[in-house]
């Protein structure tokens, strides 16, 4: 296994689809539209791959100088625990940039994830949902 990582490489919306299936993360993923929507109003994708197929992902917003909001990490099923999701945000972070806060909201089966990866649990939050 030779997993590459871009920042360049845009996957296709059913490629996403299938690896937030596979990684179990909850998103409309009965809703192709609106996954590829969410990737083409996104201005940061960090991506990594083993060959042609799409390991793990991170969808961010940025304005790469003051925040980043970490939308969406996912790495397939069968490549977790080897380091991409650690190596997505480290990407993710580089490209944001030294003067970017990164922020993220996470599901609770993550949560004690993140802290492994240095980052500060919040408490500070405040949310409007989403309609649908």
């Amino acid at each position: 296994m030779t997993v590459t990582y871009h920042l360049d490489r845009l996957p296709t919306t059913e490629q996403i689809i299938d690896l937030y299936v596979s990684a179990g993360l909850a998103r409309p993923t009965h809703d192709a539209p609106r996954i590829a929507q969410m990737y083409a109003n996104s201005n940061l994708i960090a991506t990594a791959w083993d060959g042609e197929v799409l390991v793990g992902v991170a969808r961010s917003l940025t304005d790469f100088c003051f925040s980043c909001f970490l939308s969406d990490l996912a790495v397939r099923a069968e490549y977790k625990h080897k380091g991409i999701g650690k190596r997505l945000v480290t990407i993710t972070k580089e490209k944001a940039g030294p003067g970017s806060a990164l922020v993220l909201r996470a599901a609770p089966e993550a949560r004690e994830y993140y802290p492994k990866l240095g980052m500060e649990t919040m408490v500070d939050g405040f949310l409007i949902r989403r309609a649908v």
